[in-house]
């Protein structure tokens, strides 16, 4: 068996790999290249066999939300490309062993997720919310009160996330901005349902008394 070191750049291209979870006879026949029509568990097993084509149809179908859920827990755009480039190059290798024990979809929020996690624990430690200056107060000539009001808010957020710990911060975007239940955060963050809802409780915890002046 030959292991790649990436996608393949040849489009169409046969690769020697392990046996797939379910028969590629499975895909219709006449089938559209691209994968628009065909449901993700289908592009899988194409893609476990070696179609480059089926991958790349995946990556267009999920690149978009994995790389929101990046930027949502990296807060740095660069970085949450890197990650979900990152992860989708893991993806690629480790297709064979993909037993659809879970969606493709679920399988990369995982491996997106454990990528950005990584990264959160070597960073430094987030200021205080209480650090952060208040919003100055808007000119005659400048956004009207409201959207002043909106944006100091919406960053007051994203600072609050800051502090909390990475696994708290994963399960909260994960759950209120990407809409996972818990047994699918539980597979993503690789822990109990119990976990889960606890993390969420505690996290939920921290942001309402963080936002309470904001309210």
């Amino acid at each position: 068996m030959r292991e790649r070191s990436g996608p393949p750049t040849s489009p169409g291209a046969a690769h020697p790999r392990q046996a797939a979870p379910r028969s590629a006879a499975d895909i219709p026949a006449g089938w559209d290249s691209s994968g628009s029509a065909l449901p993700d568990r289908l592009l899988a097993v194409r893609a476990a066999e070696g179609d480059d084509d089926a991958f790349a149809a995946l990556v267009r179908r999920h690149s978009g939300r994995l790389t929101a859920l990046a930027y949502r827990l990296l807060g740095n755009r660069a970085d949450a490309e890197d990650a979900v480039q990152d992860a989708f190059l893991s993806a690629w290798r480790q297709l064979p062993e993909f037993r659809h024990g879970a969606t493709f979809g679920t399988w990369m929020y995982r491996i997106v997720t454990n990528r950005c996690l990584n990264t959160l624990r070597r960073r430094p430690p987030a200021l205080p919310l209480d650090t952060i200056p208040e919003p100055v107060a808007a000119d005659a000539g400048s956004a009207p009160p409201r959207v002043a009001e909106t944006d100091a808010t919406t960053a007051a957020l994203t600072q609050a996330l800051r502090e909390l710990s990475p696994e708290l911060r994963a399960c909260w975007i994960l759950r209120e901005l990407h809409g996972l239940h818990y047994d699918e955060i539980a597979h993503v963050t690789a822990s109990s349902e119990q976990t889960v809802r606890g993390r969420l409780f505690r996290a939920r915890r921290a942001l309402t008394e963080a936002m309470r002046p904001w309210r």
